[in-house]
């Protein structure tokens, strides 16, 4: 029989975004929305208990002229499924955590709860850009690339300009255009990578290091400034060590003041959960909201796993078949050439000449 716990649990299947303050990990963050779902899941009213007939002797008093026994059937509550003795329906409700934010940084932070954590690796494999605002102050250098580290040295800032920032931004993004392109592995001489270029489509395939598709300066009041950033397969030290690169490239020095994540994928920060929304009717309200984004996503993840095995066994077919054919036809050169010089000994392994394969 399905309880109310149990309906209720089957709607917190989904992903959902919440926004991570900063100062905060973001395992506390998880075990605080596990609390939470756990403690509406477990506050259900629990099923009505079941009705057993049970047999009760009757007393001598109540029946004295007969002598046989005479028992009296009632209906009682069993009380084997009660929570007094059960216990909590719901003892852990597993939460995922997508790509994650440090300590130090805020921001888009997406969660997963029950089967949809599946969805959720695909989220994380698949190369989706993710946006960020980063705060930054001339004038200093740390240990950590932050403006709460270790200061290692002061430096003057009355050079800077916002048009030597931007063209330090430039430059920085020309380079990250070109490494782009290197790890997408597509041909730029074919009419496919013009179209996906031109869509902004283009993402590294594999392993790759982190990339920036776009950067620019939306805030300069030195020695303070704003960059807002779009990347893939980036972390949060990285781009605590970009701002830190910038100050070197102005010829001064600079920290990271803040890191803020403003859209994981299709997760904006418009649609994030703050701290007092962190609740099991919120939660549930977020997860309908993307519900079809997640399918989106899972479609996606499939395909792209289908596709990659589908490759992945023509490759290996072709090859196979390749090898089987090289060595069919150097067997029918050795049968249809008796008069070469060459003699094999079929005990013994033969180095052929250098440019060919060694057996």
């Amino acid at each position: 029989m399905t309880t109310q716990a149990i309906r209720l649990f089957r709607k917190m299947d989904g992903l959902f975004a919440v926004y991570k303050p900063q100062g905060v990990h973001w395992k506390h963050v998880r075990d605080s929305i596990e609390s939470s779902l756990l403690k509406a899941l477990n506050s259900c009213p629990p099923p009505a208990p079941q009705l057993a007939v049970q047999f009760q002797l009757l007393s001598s008093g109540e029946n004295s002229s007969s002598k046989d026994l005479v028992l009296s059937p009632s209906m009682l509550p069993t009380l084997a499924d009660h929570p007094l003795v059960t216990g909590p329906q719901f003892h852990k409700v597993h939460v995922g955590v997508g790509h994650r934010l440090d300590a130090f940084s805020s921001g888009v932070l997406v969660l997963g709860v029950g089967k949809r954590n599946g969805v959720l690796e695909h989220l994380c494999k698949s190369h989706v850009t993710r946006d960020y605002t980063l705060e930054g102050e001339f004038g200093k250098a740390t240990d950590n690339f932050t403006d709460t580290g270790r200061v290692l040295e002061k430096t003057t800032y009355d050079h800077v300009t916002q048009d030597k920032l931007e063209r330090v931004l430039a430059m920085i993004q020309g380079a990250n255009q070109k490494a782009l392109i290197t790890y997408s592995q597509v041909d730029l001489r074919t009419q496919e990578a013009y179209e996906l270029a031109v869509k902004g489509l283009l993402y590294p395939h594999g392993k790759s290091p982190p990339i920036l598709t776009g950067l620019r300066c939306i805030n300069f009041n030195p020695p303070h400034f704003t960059l807002e950033v779009q990347c893939v397969n980036e972390t949060q030290k990285y781009l605590r060590k970009l701002i830190h690169e910038v100050g070197l490239e102005l010829r001064t020095s600079a920290v990271c003041s803040g890191v803020r994540r403003t859209r994981d994928g299709p997760f904006k920060v418009e649609n994030a959960l703050t701290r007092q929304h962190w609740t099991a009717d919120s939660i549930i309200q977020a997860i309908a909201h993307f519900r079809k984004t997640t399918r989106k996503i899972r479609k996606s993840g499939m395909y792209r796993q289908t596709a990659g095995q589908l490759s992945t066994d023509v490759q290996e077919q072709t090859r196979s078949q390749t090898g089987h054919s090289e060595q069919i036809n150097e067997l029918h050169v050795e049968l249809s050439n008796p008069t070469s010089d060459t003699v094999v000994d079929r005990e013994t392994p033969v180095t052929v000449t250098e440019g060919n394969t060694k057996h």
